[in-house]
């Protein structure tokens, strides 16, 4: 088995599925990758169990045969060449000798047999969504998913796809995000609920490519296909929360300011707040709006005023201080409403402009009883 590939195409290749790999492996075959040569298209994997990923690249070969190959070592090789090709044999003494136009290193390799096979999907429903769309749908609600492992559901992106439209919902139960599209519609109702590192590892790649992304699915596994790549992983096994319930639908009191304005002045007012409750308080009266946070242990407190246009009667609410910078932080729109109905209910955060058409996202965030 030999092959001659670009040094710097492959590299490229493999450190997308190097953050498959994790850093500490209980079979210890995973901490390879997977080469698998047929003729002149080399499909390179990798695996946690969970999530496997390959990428199929084009090289200079007429053979066929797999072998696993240490992707730290290989990796750590790679790094140093500048731009060349490198020709890869596979040795009878267990070890694939790379060739280079300064030298040769050998490398002892595993048989490629030895590596788990990814799963291959019975009967899958499938959809095509835009690359932009799905990256877009993962950075705007892959923060809000929660870190419980008591409540797996919690811990991964909600997909809900149905004629009407797409919806993708992430939630800790102290903060949901809800990002909706009706441009784009899947052929029939269904939905999963998708682990965080699949689509840290998709949203990376994604953000920067204008392809299709076919997404197939059953009840236990999604498979994403788009470019060279292709990566299935296990779905979160469970029922999500009702997420619509939590929702209010009744919000009379509405606050329009200025994003970037009232993201620095939470940022500036919560360095004064509880280090443990991360407290700010807002008091909406006309057209003021005052932030203020206090930390009594150590008298330290802060207290802003900003003009905003507001409906509603006056108020006092108060939210963590964090929560209210990861979501100011998210959004990309000049100007944000912010919707509440009574101190005790949620706020509900959605941008004002900068939307495409038929793009939604709510916010909602639970807020914290203020000590008078």
């Amino acid at each position: 088995m030999k092959f001659i590939v670009s040094s710097s195409y492959l590299l490229k290749q493999l450190q997308v599925l190097g953050s498959v790999i994790n850093s500490s492996n209980t079979l210890p075959i995973l901490d390879n990758f997977l080469f698998e040569l047929d003729n002149s298209k080399l499909t390179v994997s990798a695996s946690d169990l969970e999530t496997t990923m390959s990428a199929s690249l084009e090289i200079d070969s007429t053979s066929q045969g797999s072998v696993a190959v240490p992707a730290k070592l290989l990796l750590d090789i790679l790094k140093t060449f500048p731009e060349q090709p490198l020709t890869f044999t596979v040795e009878e003494n267990s070890t694939v000798e790379i060739s280079s136009n300064s030298g040769k290193y050998a490398i002892a390799y595993a048989p490629g047999e030895e590596f788990p096979k990814a799963v291959a999907l019975e009967d899958p429903s499938s959809t095509i969504v835009p690359a932009e769309v799905l990256a877009t749908a993962v950075s705007k609600t892959i923060f809000a998913a929660g870190n419980d492992d008591l409540r797996p559901v919690m811990s991964g992106v909600f997909f809900q796809f149905s004629p009407d439209g797409l919806i993708f919902v992430a939630t800790d139960a102290h903060k949901l995000v809800k990002y909706a599209r009706t441009d784009v519609k899947a052929s029939q109702v269904a939905d999963f609920i998708m682990p965080k590192k699949p689509l840290n590892i998709l949203k990376g790649i994604l953000a920067a490519s204008d392809a299709e992304v076919k997404i197939e699915y059953n009840d236990a596994n999604a498979t994403f296909s788009f470019e060279n790549y292709v990566l299935t992983c296990r779905l979160i096994d469970g029922k999500y929360p009702n997420y619509e319930a939590v929702i209010p639908k009744e919000n009379p009191n509405k606050l329009l300011i200025n994003r970037v304005q009232f993201l620095s002045s939470v940022r500036r007012v919560a360095i004064f707040a509880n280090k443990t409750t991360h407290q700010i308080r807002l008091k909406i009266a006309g057209t003021e709006l005052n932030i203020s946070a206090e930390d009594i242990d150590y008298s330290n407190k802060a207290d802003e005023r900003l003009t905003c246009d507001y409906q509603g009667d006056d108020m006092q609410i108060g939210f963590n201080s964090r929560f209210l910078t990861e979501m100011l932080n998210n959004l990309t729109s000049d100007e944000i409403q912010l919707e509440m109905s009574m101190p005790n209910r949620a706020g509900i955060l959605t941008p004002v402009d900068g939307l495409d058409d038929g793009e939604t996202v709510t916010m909602l965030v639970m807020p914290v009883m203020l000590s008078n």
